[in-house]
């Protein structure tokens, strides 16, 4: 019985190694009653078995003890440098529901965009600024995520890592390979990381897929991957006016669909070959609606060729809904993803079966617990979020512009 009460508090110290806040103080609550209750069992043990018990309950408390007070540390303080994407809003929302993470700055230019924000999301005043310049003067900041252009993203990542502020940015990583061997170069000089969000990183979905097709090779060698993304067009699905004055612009964003959506499957194709490049990579873009996109691509296709198996990506602002799935064909069968919670699998001359993928777990459940797990240098940015990934992803996107240019295929030097 004595040994079970032990237990048991060991269990309430696991759990107050994982609690804050409220819940860290229900956990202490919980544990002290059965401290209490294993006191009142020892008073009837013999002296020698007691000392014994005693001295266990002592190892099992100084360990536990040094866990809960790690879960206890103060939050990280991450700056917010740029209002002007569109995912800017939703992140926010979500550093809101976080209880590791303080937003401690946000800044932009624009004095109209930084009242409607902080409006829009109860902000103080106080918290936006003009300028980096003017942020770091005037609080302390342990990271930063970056909502600017993609032509801007090359100045904030070089300001940052000079400081020792690991960066995270919304995809793609840059405008072109310049502008991101750049920041490959801050970030390795200054020892300090540098990571790409995507939406489609945290989807289940593709997890399974990942596990399926190289953890298991469930589907033999792989022969095609085919990936589509997009939406209706950005101006007919509603995007803000600060955002479309970049995205529609062929410097800031360097290029349309290409560029907005075409970085997906750059990133999931070279993220389930462990980072290879193509051979060559072969693209056709299209003006489908020039009266609303006059200056960029509003359709492209680009083709990837490795040694033994091909690449396809479908980058659209004219699919007739919003779309990010991925197809994944093998010699012995195929992985379907059609949307974050779904995959549909093939295997041999088995009939096609739809499973649901489990739940993604912290840290990697989300870009800001991925990106707080980095800072506190918990883990290694890897897959899909790191930079050697997103070079790559930057030079097929490079390469596929020159292709769609010159309506020639681009072979990759070989490295």
């Amino acid at each position: 019985m004595t040994c079970g009460r032990i237990l048991g508090m060991a269990n309430a110290l696991e759990g107050l190694g994982r609690c804050s806040g409220r819940r860290f103080a229900i956990a202490r609550w919980g544990l002290l009653r059965c401290c209490r209750d294993t006191l009142l069992m020892l008073l009837d043990i013999p002296r020698p078995r007691l000392a014994y018990l005693l001295f266990c309950v002592g190892l099992i408390f100084s360990f536990f003890l040094s866990e809960a007070r790690a879960a206890e540390k103060p939050p990280g303080r991450l700056a917010l440098v740029g209002l002007v994407h569109g995912h800017a809003g939703g992140f926010i929302r979500g550093l809101q529901a976080q209880s590791d993470v303080q937003l401690v700055g946000l800044v932009d230019p624009d004095d109209a965009l930084q009242a409607r924000f902080a409006k829009s999301f109860g902000l103080e005043r106080s918290l936006f600024h003009s300028s980096l310049a003017s942020l770091f003067a005037a609080t302390s900041v342990d990271a930063v995520a970056v909502f600017t252009s993609t032509y801007d993203h090359v100045e904030v990542v070089e300001a940052c890592v000079a400081r020792g502020l690991p960066v995270m940015m919304e995809k793609p990583l840059a405008v072109s390979m310049e502008h991101a061997r750049r920041m490959a170069t801050a970030s390795e000089k200054a020892g300090v990381p540098v990571i790409v969000n995507y939406e489609t990183t945290w989807y289940p979905a593709h997890r399974a897929l990942w596990e399926l097709v190289r953890e298991e090779k469930a589907i033999g060698d792989l022969r095609k991957i085919m990936v589509n993304d997009g939406h209706s067009g950005p101006i007919e699905i509603g995007c803000s006016q600060e955002f479309l004055s970049w995205l529609t612009d062929p410097m800031l964003n360097g290029g349309g669909a290409l560029m907005d959506f075409g970085c997906y499957g750059a990133n999931l194709i070279t993220w389930l070959v462990d980072g290879q490049r193509p051979l060559a990579v072969h693209a056709v873009t299209q003006q489908i609606k020039p009266h609303l996109y006059p200056n960029v691509d509003d359709e492209a296709t680009i083709l990837l060729t490795y040694p033994r198996f091909q690449g396809v990506i479908q980058a659209s602002w004219n699919w007739p809904f919003s779309r990010k799935d991925i197809e994944v064909y093998g010699t012995q069968g195929y992985v379907i993803a059609p949307r974050a919670n779904e995959i549909r699998v093939r295997l041999g001359k088995e009939a096609e079966a739809k499973r649901v993928p489990a739940a993604l777990q912290a840290p990697h459940a989300g870009p800001i617990s991925y990106f707080a797990a980095v800072v506190r240098k918990e883990i290694e940015p890897s897959g899909l979020s790191s930079l050697e990934n997103n070079l790559v992803v930057t030079e097929i996107l490079d390469a596929a512009r020159e292709s769609a240019r010159t309506g020639k295929r681009v072979d990759l030097p070989r490295r």
